[in-house]
């Protein structure tokens, strides 16, 4: 039972269906045979959801801190004291104050170690912004909490994986941000993280090029011949496996992503509509580069349907299963590299 993992979940924007799909997931009682959840939040703030969403079994079981969590229950933390006047499908000021108290309390228990891996449901990115919190999401957030130089947006699922180059910020300022030394860094920490989160012996990676198709040789635009092609060929001098740059329309719409492993765009939308368009609720949102494991569910907070029973828990219940597939690689790997040969044998059995 010592040996479970321990998943911190965050409740996000409490007036989104950030707790709806908490509860749905956690309503299945066989959860608690892979780890052990606690969510940070609140009681009262948790049983307003449990009612509208008419889940009658589900019990939370109240701790001080995460080392007192049940191992065979739905534990929570609560994060505050105060009542707090809930809003369904409202965005305001309080469901970011609280999905802030959430996060920010889950992410101290993860880096103090007392939990092993933190699923984050969606926030507001705009009523969540404080003092403490001026990022414009959980990954930048993450980031600077862990000190990390540098992480990779990576959403993945059983068909499709794809990491970002550059993540939230302006189209207006995508060209000007893309560097074959950033293109090099994303490449870098994608090739590890295909290795060590995902057991891929050997990743083939495909890059997308910038402009539309692919710049025909400079005849719309330079950026893919003076800085995606020679990030590639530096990429390949470190024995990353990385192919392309590919015209981003064709490349998805004729299934030339299947003869990938991951597939590194160049921007947000560049990646993350075919992506969601091919997998969406079975997709997961993976920081990659981080000493922790965080996943988090491929959707936003959906307003338009929160308090109505109507958000489907998969992309969330698959952030979970996710985040414990993580850690056990992590820790399988940490005691392969520990023995060399039993590796090597594993390599062998598995070819």
């Amino acid at each position: 039972m010592s040996e479970k993992i321990k998943i911190g979940i965050s409740i996000g924007d409490v007036n989104g269906i950030g707790l709806e799909i908490i509860i749905k997931t956690l309503a299945d009682t066989k959860i608690f045979d892979y780890c052990i959840p606690i969510v940070y939040g609140h009681t009262k703030v948790a049983s307003f959801h449990r009612r509208t969403v008419q889940v009658h079994d589900l019990n939370f079981n109240v701790i001080d801190s995460a080392a007192n969590a049940h191992h065979k229950k739905a534990n929570i933390i609560n994060c505050w004291e105060e009542d707090v006047k809930l809003e369904l499908g409202v965005v305001n000021e309080t469901g970011g104050k609280y999905a802030f108290k959430s996060l920010q309390r889950a992410t101290d228990d993860l880096l103090a170690g007392e939990i092993d891996a933190l699923v984050t449901a969606p926030i507001n990115k705009d009523n969540i912004q404080n003092e403490e919190f001026n990022f414009p999401g959980h990954t930048e957030y993450l980031q600077e909490r862990d000190g990390a130089g540098e992480v990779l947006m990576f959403l993945v699922s059983e068909t499709l994986r794809v990491g970002v180059v550059t993540g939230h910020i302006p189209v207006s300022q995508v060209a000007q941000s893309i560097t074959a030394e950033k293109i090099l860094a994303k490449l870098k920490l994608m090739n590890a993280s295909l290795k060590q989160d995902f057991w891929v012996r050997k990743p083939r990676i495909a890059v997308l090029g910038l402009n539309p198709h692919a710049g025909d040789n400079g005849l719309i635009g330079q950026e893919e011949k003076d800085i995606i092609i020679p990030a590639l060929e530096e990429a390949r001098a470190n024995d990353i496996l990385a192919f392309g740059p590919y015209p981003a329309d064709g490349f998805f719409a004729n299934g030339a992503y299947m003869q990938f492993d991951a597939v590194l765009a160049m921007y947000h939308d560049q990646g993350l509509i075919p992506f969601k368009q091919i997998a969406f609720e079975s997709g997961v949102n993976f920081t990659a580069g981080l000493k922790f494991v965080r996943t988090s569910p491929d959707h936003g907070t959906a307003y338009d349907i929160a308090g109505k029973n109507k958000a489907s828990e998969v992309s969330f219940r698959e952030a979970l299963f996710e985040a414990i597939h993580i850690v056990r690689r992590r820790r399988e790997n940490e005691i392969l590299n520990e023995n060399p040969l039993q590796f090597s044998k594993l390599s062998r059995d598995r070819d």
